[in-house]
């Protein structure tokens, strides 16, 4: 019974459930169905949005394709021309490949110009900053220039005087030293004269008094101390004219370095040294 009664109740869920499944199935189906027919109307609305699409895509690729045909229409050309003008070019070239080396040779050269040029234009540059400073340089001498021209006019101004009173000086001096050697001179000459006679007349009187020895003796000294005299004052008498030249000649000497320091030309003196009438006194 129990069996049974179980083997009922089974049956009756076995029922229960497969109802329970074809109900949910068919509710799945259903929705299955409802999804199916959504996606498909989705598909097409897309499938249709592709296909204009590509068929748009394809319409401008056809107008690409027959711009591009007509493109390459225009490059065949336009190679056709070009290797015409690449033949030409190569032509050209063979014919410009001798001035070619001729102006690669230039170049060269120009760039050992240009080389020289940088150096020159450093060395310009060099030489106006040294133009400069020795502009200002010329600008400081020629200042001092005018102002020593100044000083220049006034020492020669200073220097005319000197010159004219210095040479009246001078021939002052020159007279007085020319008069004074003039009389010192006739004197020393004058005694000369008087000495060589007294001498002949001594030898006469020796000659004529026939005097003994000590007579001549006696009188011989007393001449060497009459002419040790007359030396002396001979003597005397050269030593003041050599005192008399040596300040003259000195007078000159001044006058001369003076006449350099101011650049007046020693031939403008007008005077000569006065010699010694006597060598080595």
């Amino acid at each position: 019974d129990m069996e049974d009664k179980y083997t009922k109740k089974m049956q009756a869920l076995r029922d229960e459930m497969d109802l329970r499944r074809k109900t949910e199935i068919h509710e799945l189906e259903e929705r299955k169905n409802t999804q199916i027919s959504e996606l498909m109307s989705n598909h097409e609305g897309a499938f249709g949005a592709i296909k204009n699409y590509y068929n748009d895509i394809t319409t401008k690729n056809l107008s690409l394709i027959n711009l591009l045909k007509e493109q390459v229409e225009d490059l065949k050309k336009r190679e056709t021309k070009l290797e015409k003008e690449k033949a030409e070019v190569l032509l050209q070239n063979k014919q410009l490949i001798e001035p070619l080396q001729e102006a690669q040779e230039q170049v060269a050269e120009l760039q050992k110009k240009l080389v020289h040029y940088y150096r020159d234009k450093e060395a310009l540059m060099n030489s106006k900053a040294h133009l400069k400073v020795t502009q200002k340089e010329l600008k400081d001498l020629q200042w001092e220039h005018e102002v020593l021209e100044q000083r220049f006019s006034k020492v020669q101004e200073e220097r005319d005087e000197l010159y004219q009173k210095f040479t009246k000086a001078i021939n002052e001096v020159q007279q007085k030293t020319g008069f004074k050697n003039l009389l010192l001179e006739q004197k020393l000459q004058r005694l000369l004269s008087l000495l060589e006679q007294k001498e002949v007349e001594l030898s006469e009187v020796v000659a004529a008094s026939n005097l003994g020895p000590n007579a001549l003796s006696l009188v011989t000294h007393k001449l060497e101390d009459v002419l040790s005299s007359k030396n002396a004052t001979i003597q005397d008498l050269q030593l003041q004219l050599a005192r008399v030249c040596k300040a003259h000649n000195d007078m000159l000497q001044t006058f001369e370095a003076k006449l350099t320091s101011f650049g007046i030309p020693l031939d403008n003196l007008g005077f000569q040294p006065l010699s010694f009438p006597f060598p080595g006194q």
